[in-house]
């Protein structure tokens, strides 16, 4: 088959793979029919190359086609159509029962110390083969793979593979009170979405439960701040009330502008969508770029002993967000020597929640909202739809943000 390979940084490459097989009664193999090119793809592209193999198959966003099932996946069959969750978990450990699945203790990879096992996403998560491929061998296939209708285009559902629980999450996480106030950092793809849930969920007294639901939860305002024109744009259209940095001089008239709008306090929660690659972190930047250019033997225990990360958006949620508020990350981080103040975190008693999404846990809240009135906008969600071999000009267009590029598909 063919697949989306990584050979080192800034160098993936369509190749020719083995096709996948059945190697456990647990599994099945899909044949994929679109797969999302996501940000935390571009980590890997850039920032994680450490922990990566040459060859390694990347993608973690993918809907398709049950093509083969093993003999204890009791509730698929072939031509069943599946979005695949990025994590790999069982569904029946005491993590996964308790709405974790991000931490199962069948897949954790714990000989790195880390949770449940993701697909095409580094040695540090099981090196599993990812989703940017033609097929798809699927792992704990009786608990993961998610059946949907068949019929609608696959923009409907792909996104329950992550950008939807992800935003689903973070916005939950944050926490916002019955009237309250949420800013968005960034407004890639999970930034665009959490602030899409936020309104759809609550913000100026829209209906908090799926389509014809009475249930309100009356929140007051929805901000977003970004500095990709297009990205503004697509925010600003549905109505949240965007910030473009480039207008601001420093951190602190971004903090100024929108705690004007908040009695001067401040909003109640702040998504960090943007994580590990913050833009206006200059010698963190160096450091991440310095470390990726040394040998793999040498840059991995050291990205895994003093890594750093671009924190200037942390720095920003934590100044920006009212004292006794939340900070909800879903931006990615990755560092272990990074200064945090916690001085201040601790002054003003600000809550931090984070994590990985627990794709199982929201999947069927989030799926009353995938229906024909589109609330959410997914349908038209994507900018770019690329065949499989556009994969090393998507990575690049994306990385750079060209082209009006937020959310790439790419279809086999």
């Amino acid at each position: 088959m063919r697949a989306v390979t990584w050979q080192g940084k800034r160098d993936v490459r369509v190749e020719t793979v083995p096709d996948p097989e059945i190697q456990e009664p647990t599994d099945a193999v899909v044949r994929i029919t679109s797969s999302g090119l996501c940000g935390s793809d571009l980590h890997l592209y850039e920032v994680l190359t450490p922990f990566m193999t040459p060859g390694d198959i990347l993608g973690h966003e993918p809907i398709g086609v049950v093509e083969e099932v093993g003999a204890a996946v009791p509730d698929l069959q072939a031509g069943d159509r599946v979005v695949v969750p990025f994590q790999i978990a069982c569904g029946n450990c005491w993590m996964c029962l308790t709405g974790l699945p991000t931490q199962c203790e069948t897949t954790q990879v714990t000989g790195e110390g880390m949770g449940a096992a993701l697909f095409g996403y580094t040695r540090l998560y099981g090196s599993v083969p990812g989703a940017q491929a033609e097929y798809l061998r699927v792992p704990q296939a009786q608990y993961g793979p998610i059946k949907i209708p068949d019929g609608p285009p696959d923009d409907r559902f792909v996104y329950l593979s992550d950008v939807l629980p992800t935003a689903w999450q973070a916005v939950r996480y944050a926490e916002v009170p019955e009237g309250g106030s949420l800013a968005v950092l960034g407004l890639g793809p999970i930034g665009d979405m959490a602030c899409r849930i936020a309104q759809v969920r609550g913000a100026s007294g829209a209906t908090g439960g799926p389509p014809g639901s009475s249930i309100r939860e009356n929140w007051g305002r929805v901000f977003g701040v970004d500095l990709v024109p297009e990205r503004l744009r697509r925010a600003r259209e549905r109505g949240v009330e965007t910030f473009d940095l480039r207008s601001f001089d420093n951190e602190k008239e971004l903090v100024s502008a929108i705690r004007d709008r908040t009695d001067g306090r401040g909003p109640d929660a702040v998504v960090d969508a943007v994580g590990t690659e913050a833009h206006g972190s200059a010698a963190a930047r160096l450091a991440q770029q310095a470390s990726a250019m040394l040998p793999r033997r040498i840059s991995a225990p050291l990205a895994e002993r003093i890594s750093v990360d671009r924190l200037a958006a942390l720095h920003t949620a934590i100044e920006l967000v009212r004292r006794g508020g939340t900070i909800s990350l879903s931006g990615l981080y990755g560092g272990t020597a990074d200064p945090i103040p916690l001085l201040t975190l601790f002054d003003k008693q600000i809550q931090i929640r984070m994590g990985q999404a627990n794709v199982r846990r929201w999947s069927d809240d989030i799926l009353p909202y995938l229906t024909d009135e589109d609330p959410l906008g997914v349908d038209d969600f994507a900018t770019h739809r690329l065949p499989l071999s556009d994969a090393p000009q998507a990575y690049e267009m994306f990385q750079h943000k060209e082209d009006g590029a937020v959310k790439v598909l790419m279809k086999p």
